[in-house]
């Protein structure tokens, strides 16, 4: 009876951290999730440089930036969020990574056992995104829905239920003058 060959490799998660959010929830459950299953966590960030900004002749004025520094720059920040949401003695291999989002993260988790992100908060194209991430992902994606993260709802979705709100108002008023729906108890 020959003994199975042990995958010699770690059980790996690997959780993408929003700059602006620090994906706390994500965070916290992908930790939770690398050290039930007694392996390693890599907390990525993708980000790209800033564009420099156009000149009043439609050209692109020159901007000599300090990629080193810049590359310390966001991996000085992305060291920042994940010991405010993990504490300082996580265990944690940190890597912010030039690039796009999806690439970056897909790059990440080639190897990985699974791949822990927050949904996208924005509007445009965010479901796009995470169902790209999803299909393209060569492993299985825990996508945090922003009612299990706990996030506050953005400007633009508390419009759009105000907007709502008033469009259902006016649809059960019309047509009904004088009609005053009864004072809300406060």
């Amino acid at each position: 009876m020959t003994d199975e060959a042990q995958d010699p490799r770690p059980y790996t998660v690997v959780v993408g951290v929003s700059a602006t959010s620090m994906s706390p929830t994500a965070l916290t459950w992908a930790a939770a999730q690398a050290a039930q299953n007694h392996g390693r966590l890599i907390a990525i960030r993708a980000w790209r440089p800033s564009v420099p900004p156009g000149t009043t002749s439609g050209g692109i004025a020159a901007r000599v930036t300090d990629e080193p520094a810049t590359d310390r720059a966001q991996q000085l920040a992305l060291d920042a969020d994940v010991a405010a949401v993990l504490g300082d003695d996580h265990t944690a291999e940190v890597r912010a990574v030039r690039g796009g989002k999806r690439k970056v993260l897909l790059a990440a988790a080639v190897d990985a056992d699974l791949l822990v992100v927050d949904a996208p908060r924005s509007f445009t194209g965010a479901p796009l995104f995470a169902q790209r991430l999803v299909d393209s992902a060569t492993c299985p994606v825990v996508v945090m829905p922003p009612r299990v993260s706990q996030e506050p709802p953005s400007p633009i979705e508390r419009a759009s239920r105000a907007v709502g709100r008033a469009a259902v108002k006016s649809a059960a008023l019309a047509g009904r003058p004088g009609y005053r729906p009864p004072m809300a108890r406060g």
